[in-house]
């Protein structure tokens, strides 16, 4: 198994490079301006930056998946004899994306609205370099709209490849938290104040819990390739089958097998799914998919935010792993600042948000929408990026993440019994009744919250509890150790989950 990469060791994956005479102002001194500088290198999103899943989702990466939709294509077809197979070779060779140049690339869409225009015309050139004859087959009868969500299908199960071994990884190690503090009482916290025990085991076990949802989640999804046309009919597939293939109808007879056929060998071509539509313009796969990276977001949040609570100065019962230097103040020498839950919530916080534009991409007018399609692509890459670089932060989290039973321990003392009061309540209710029970708890527990007083003496002086309840049974009712309900089995039942049972 592969360890993550730790943030403190988070390569430098760019050069420096001159910067140009005009670009530093008078009296500069400083280092010189880095190659990325004009794109977003990460400074203002360090939960993605150096991991894995923001070099899966790179420029660089997008533009390598669409060239292997272009290739996967151009072999589909050849497979059904509407292509040459000596030019779907050429095309699958010539498919790599360090022979273009992404940025000029970005720069021509400004002039057409998506890359896939620029993308086509450069890729064209290039096999052309290396058979003249191979080059008429580039896009055969496609779209822009093909190659890009295509492409955009293949970059998200790639990532979500990523993503679902970190957040595996992850619920192993929580795994081995829930089993050794199976029994290991803490204050259960309810809105932020002490309410009854429980064990830190079953903390644990639902965080994996909902990592494990997560999982399926994932398994769920179905990536389909995009195969239309211009306008979702494939009738220039179906023109150039008929042209370039004996036998192929443009329609009627034949055009329905045909089409089936190019979708199924594209599928097969590209490890995605088939549609059984083209859907252009029906994004139910971008909407499941940002639903579930939502989802993802959220779960590693829940562990994220629980950490952080627990961490607190005046809490101190679990603390992050990390190097000498990790969680430094700019200002305070003392605080070691818990990075990683930071950096895991603030993705939980940003990709909900963003999943919900991908929602709305959904009333998309006409056969392909102006704007809407568009507005998928960086909102869907953050998702992925932000989703799977929290779920890599975690793995480091969880396995690193150190817990303090004493610490917990002497929490719970905190509020001198007060937190088992629904317990002694539900004993004395049949002995003195329900109503008066509780009226005596209350008054009780806020005479020990006055004055200091320890719950149990508080309650052994009360007056009205005279022969209705012994010193020994009194003191055995006020243990949290004794009071942490069905913890541990359900501990042990959600540590028989695996990752594909609910």
């Amino acid at each position: 198994m592969t360890a993550p990469l730790p943030l403190a060791e988070v390569p430098r994956l760019l050069a420096h490079a001159p910067a140009p005479a005009s670009a530093a102002p008078a009296g500069w001194s400083g280092a010189q301006p880095q190659a990325w500088e004009g794109t977003d290198a990460g400074l203002l999103s360090p939960v993605r930056a150096g991991t894995p899943a923001e070099a899966a989702t790179s420029d660089t990466a997008w533009l390598q998946a669409m060239l292997d939709a272009e290739a996967a294509l151009a072999r589909a077809q050849a497979r059904l004899g509407t292509l040459p197979a000596r030019a779907a070779q050429v095309i699958t060779e010539a498919a790599d994306a360090r022979r273009l140049d992404v940025r000029g690339l970005a720069l021509a869409a400004r002039e057409t609205a998506n890359p896939v225009v620029g993308l086509v015309a450069a890729f064209t050139r290039v096999v052309a370099e290396a058979d003249p004859a191979a080059a008429e087959y580039v896009h055969r009868g496609s779209t822009s709209q093909d190659v890009l969500d295509t492409g955009t299908m293949l970059v998200a199960a790639r990532t979500l490849k990523l993503l679902r071994a970190d957040l595996l990884r992850t619920a192993d190690a929580l795994a081995a938290l829930a089993a050794e503090h199976r029994d290991t009482v803490v204050a259960g916290r309810t809105l932020a104040l002490h309410a009854v025990p429980t064990t830190f085991g079953l903390k644990a076990a639902g965080w994996r819990h909902l990592l494990l949802d997560a999982i399926q989640r994932i398994d769920r999804l179905r990536l389909p390739v995009s195969i239309g046309g211009a306008a979702g009919t494939l009738a220039g597939y179906l023109e150039y089958a008929r042209l370039d293939g004996p036998g192929r109808a443009a329609g009627g007879a034949g055009a329905d097998d045909y089409a089936d056929q190019l979708a199924a060998a594209f599928a097969c071509e590209t490890g995605l799914c088939a549609p059984a539509l083209p859907w252009h313009a029906l994004r139910t796969p971008v909407a499941d998919l940002g639903a579930v990276l939502a989802h993802t977001a959220g779960a590693l949040g829940k562990f994220a935010v629980d950490v952080l609570a627990l961490a607190r100065t005046e809490t101190a019962e679990v603390a992050e792993p990390g190097p000498a230097g990790r969680g430094a103040s700019s200002a305070m020498p003392h605080k070691r600042n818990p990075v990683l839950a930071t950096l895991i919530r603030s993705a939980a916080l940003v990709v909900p948000a963003l999943a919900g534009t991908l929602a709305q991409a959904l009333v998309s007018e006409d056969e392909r929408s102006a704007g809407v399609w568009h507005s998928e692509w960086h909102t869907l890459r953050e998702c992925l990026r932000l989703t799977g670089g929290a779920a890599h932060t975690a793995v480091e989290l969880a396995a690193g993440l150190t817990v303090d039973p004493d610490r917990m321990r002497a929490n719970l003392g905190l509020t001198g019994s007060l937190l088992v009061t629904e317990r002694i309540a539900a004993v004395l209710a049949p002995r003195i009744g329900k109503a008066t029970a509780r009226q005596l708890l209350t008054e009780a527990s806020a005479t020990a919250h006055g004055t200091g007083t320890p719950l149990l003496d508080v309650l052994a002086a009360d007056p009205r509890l005279g022969g209705v309840i012994g010193p020994e049974e009194l003191r055995d009712l006020l243990e949290p150790a004794h009071y942490t309900g069905a913890a541990g089995p359900l501990t042990d039942r959600a540590l028989k989950r695996g990752a594909s049972t609910s």
